[in-house]
């Protein structure tokens, strides 16, 4: 029996790009998401929320001169094309999903409509949230947090190209040590770049544990949620 029963995905852009620097790796691609269709197989309801640094930054884009709030749009729109890739993998997969938007694009997905999404989850169906919050100065990860709040799920799952959150940089400093369990007030004093100061705080406020893993590591996720194994980090009170 899963411990937890909904839950909430957030995959970074660059996840999605394997080990390439930008753009979609669909042989990645596609093992997440056959690592997501046995997590829903097995009876947890999920919901996912997608970056877009695979694709552009935002603060990329003002260093190159764009306005920020433009760049930040420039960015949301990346996280549309991750979420619809993505979309069309779960469902060769045989997984129903549907893509909702904070910016409404009526052609290619939903609205973001609370309500219709958590019908969504109860009728088996992944919701993936797209193009962050639909406002600039958010990251993907606050959208994360906030999703997750409104989605009333159980915990929330980073997932990244990292084991966890240490307590160094692990890429600058050999000796860096993996925390396996901190607390939400710890993450944000000690302000690891894993998640921004925001996205810890909403989910402190709304009592969500987040879970930050390794997702390139096959089997990672099904362990994790199915199995109930100690992966990677967990933040709680």
């Amino acid at each position: 029996m899963p411990k937890y029963s909904r839950v909430l995905l957030k995959l970074s852009g660059e996840v999605l790009a394997g080990d390439k620097s930008f753009g979609l790796n669909f042989e990645t691609v596609r093992r997440i998401g056959e690592e997501i269709a046995a997590v829903r197989e097995a009876g947890v309801s999920l919901s996912l929320v997608v970056g877009g640094g695979n694709m552009l930054r935002g603060k990329d884009m003002e260093k190159l001169g764009i306005e920020r709030v433009q760049a930040d749009y420039m960015g949301m729109l990346g996280t549309v094309i991750n979420a619809l890739a993505l979309q069309d993998v779960l469902e060769q997969l045989n997984v129903p999903t549907r893509v909702q938007t904070a910016i409404e694009m009526r052609s290619v997905a939903e609205p973001y409509i609370r309500r219709r999404a958590l019908r969504h989850m109860e009728k088996g169906r992944v919701v993936i949230f797209a193009a962050g919050t639909g406002s600039p100065y958010f990251s993907t990860d606050t959208t994360a947090a906030l999703r997750a709040a409104e989605m009333n799920v159980d915990c929330m799952v980073k997932g990244t190209k990292v084991d966890g959150i240490y307590d160094a940089d692990p890429r600058a400093n050999a000796s860096a040590r993996l925390l396996p369990n901190i607390s939400y007030q710890d993450a944000l004093v000690g302000r690891f770049e894993i998640m921004d100061a925001s996205a810890f705080s909403l989910c402190m406020e709304n009592k969500i544990p987040i879970l930050v893993m390794n997702i390139l590591e096959r089997d990672n996720l099904v362990s994790l949620l199915v199995k109930g194994r100690r992966i990677g980090t967990i933040v709680h009170d």
